[in-house]
């Protein structure tokens, strides 16, 4: 990223920053906010006119290190396989974000796949609803692995495939809207 940013870029910025601080007091709804908030620069960019932003695939893996590095911290309170395993998968996801940087090309992140991110929501989601349950090295693993494949599709579909990228998020919600509106009238 450039040193100068837009006005843009700072208002987004500083909202994901603030959206990603609530997972440091409640892991699993601060984390589900946090990724909302990730998804809601989609709508800001299409909202906002102040500069814009000018290379959203760099500036989107920059910013998500905001709340990836809130989630890190949240998970290295944890113990065992689960915090082990979080770290890996933060390391794994930053040089695949410094590749990317390097390289510029978008199909790279399939092979560097933010699991991480689902890694935390799955762990945070079963100490809330589970708290008895026992994340083992065993059980991890066979977790990771619909983990792994549900991401992997993400990724192809983003960046591989690029099949959202003709979409704004504004007009997928009115698009949306009106398909619900005709059937109701």
């Amino acid at each position: 990223l450039s040193s100068e940013m837009t006005f843009e870029e700072i208002i987004i910025g500083l909202v994901r920053i603030l959206g990603s601080l609530p997972v440091l007091k409640w892991a699993l709804f601060g984390a589900i906010l946090a990724i909302l908030v990730d998804f809601s620069d989609l709508f800001m960019m299409n909202l906002l006119s102040f500069g814009g932003i000018r290379n959203y695939q760099a500036f989107d893996k920059w910013v998500d290190l905001i709340y990836m590095g809130a989630f890190l911290i949240a998970s290295i309170r944890w113990t065992g396989p689960s915090k082990v395993i979080s770290i890996g998968l933060f390391i794994y996801r930053i040089v695949g974000v410094v590749l990317f940087e390097l390289i510029g090309w978008r199909g790279l992140l399939l092979f560097f796949p933010n699991v991480f991110e689902f890694w935390f929501i799955f762990v945070a989601a079963s100490r809330y609803f589970k708290p008895d349950y026992t994340l083992s090295w065993q059980r991890s693993f066979m977790w990771l692995i619909p983990i792994v494949a549900l991401k992997e599709l993400q990724e192809y579909i983003l960046h591989w495939g690029k099949f959202l990228d003709k979409y704004r998020a504004i007009d997928v919600v009115v698009d949306w809207w009106q398909f619900i509106v005709k059937l109701f009238t």
